[in-house]
């Protein structure tokens, strides 16, 4: 399929953070885009601005008409979207030409020279990271959070070189062809997909295999490629890593050369493992060492990303994307780095049924290194109810003394009767919506 000659592309899901990064790469090329999703988003309000009709009723008379011809339409689905879907399956039984969303993005890329970002942690920030870097380079970059710096998902570029999010859900990483890439981690995750870690490292394996050039991994995973590690032996390595000003400083020591004081501003070495992994693929390529490090120190981070929505002298609010264990654990280890002495207050939203399940005791484990808890009920996205699974089965395995289960309308309230000064709200559920009513209502109190 030559997807330079098909000019348009109606998108099933056209909200999701992947999806729609795609939308408004055809859309700034001119094509005519238009699509589906569940509820309106700052991202479906961002795409409507491009010109992008979009609808949120599950109804045929809602698909505009010039994207009913089979012969010059493209369908782009998520995986996420249910299988009794009425619009999907009117495509799907019509002969339409219907695409998931990864094979597309195989396909935009496949010509390029792509540099791949893959782990089942740090792969959002580190492609941000990343695709900043290689800005200058005019690449075009598809990422799975929006990039502080250029608020959005997609880094708009040139067609011969691209930064990918490379994403296992769904084995979608697959559909890729990197010539350079770079795997962060291999926990298990998406066992809803997978049904056991064991399957899942198996795709990472055969992720591996796909590159052409060269692969990256962080040191300790069980494959071949050059290393990279805070603080021990490996082909890059940071080190002399210093706090100052709210910023790090640190070494980066290369197959070849050694870097001294980079300035990086995002918290938690979880992240310099982040900027190192971005640095060793951009150095790879052939970017010089001088013009990384300025991008490292210019890079603003990812929405979601422990985001500060708020950070006075009294008070702090941090927003955060983490849904699973290992990722809360990085969270609360930044806060500690950043406020050792301040109370902290976590507010988590689970999300879905089967994640929950699987990591229970680990989430226990991980939620209750918290000053505080306030838990909300488990944000379902894809899945239906599990028997037995809950938010109040976590809430009794959480050995905290200070925890409480919540619900979306008392939320402020009950943030409010904390005397937390730091509060964190984690998930990836709706509890990104709910951050911006925190924030606003805090604003609003001290004014």
């Amino acid at each position: 399929m030559n997807l330079k000659k098909i000019q348009t592309i109606y998108f099933v899901g056209i909200g999701g953070i992947g999806m729609s990064a795609i939308a408004r790469y055809f859309a700034s090329n001119g094509k005519l885009v238009a699509g589906y999703d569940k509820t309106p988003s700052q991202i479906t309000s961002s795409l409507e601005e491009l010109g992008v009709e979009i609808h949120f009723e599950d109804s045929l008379k809602n698909i505009p008409i010039s994207f009913l011809d089979k012969d010059k339409t493209l369908v782009v689905y998520t995986p996420a979207i249910a299988e009794n879907h009425t619009e999907l399956n009117y495509f799907l039984n019509n002969n339409f030409k219907v695409l998931k969303r990864a094979e597309v993005l195989g396909k935009i890329t496949e010509s390029t020279f792509c540099l791949a970002v893959a782990g089942t942690h740090g792969k959002t920030t580190t492609s941000s990271i990343l695709g900043h870097i290689m800005h200058q380079q005019k690449a075009t970059s598809f990422l799975g959070g929006i990039a502080e710096n250029y608020n959005s998902n997609l880094i708009l570029g040139e067609d011969k070189v691209s930064v990918v999010e490379a994403d296992e859900f769904d084995r979608s990483f697959l559909q890729l062809s990197p010539n350079i890439a770079c795997i962060t981690s291999m926990d298990a995750d998406h066992l809803d997909i997978y049904g056991e870690a064991a399957v899942l490292e198996e795709s990472f394996v055969e992720f591996a295999n796909k590159v052409s050039g060269t692969l990256i991994i962080a040191k300790g995973l069980p494959l071949k490629g050059l290393t990279y590690a805070v603080n021990e032996a490996a082909d890059y390595r940071a080190f002399n890593l210093k706090i100052e000003s709210g910023k790090y400083i640190f070494d980066v020591q290369t197959p070849s050369e050694s870097i001294k004081n980079i300035e990086f501003y995002l918290p938690g070495k979880h992240n310099v493992m982040n900027a190192l992994a971005a640095f060793a693929m951009a150095d790879v390529y052939g970017v010089p060492a001088k013009k990384i490090k300025l991008s490292l120190s210019t890079f603003k981070g990812v929405k979601r990303r422990f985001s500060y929505k708020i950070k006075t002298s009294d008070f702090v609010l941090i927003d955060d994307y983490a849904h699973h264990p290992t990722e809360i654990n990085a969270v609360e280890n930044s806060i500690r780095e950043m406020y050792p002495k301040e109370k902290v207050l976590a507010v988590f939203q689970p999300h879905l049924f089967s994640r929950t399940r699987d990591f229970i005791d680990d989430f226990a484990t991980a939620l209750s290194k918290f000053d505080e808890i306030l838990l909300l009920d488990i944000y379902p996205a894809r899945e239906l109810p599990i028997a037995g699974v809950s938010s109040e089965w976590l809430f009794h395995k959480i050995e905290n003394k200070h925890k409480k289960l919540v619900q979306k309308n008392n939320l402020i309230k009950d943030i409010k009767n904390s005397t937390a000064k730091v509060v964190v709200m984690l998930g990836a559920g709706d509890i990104g919506e709910m951050v911006n009513e925190v924030k606003i209502n805090f604003y609003n109190s001290r004014k």
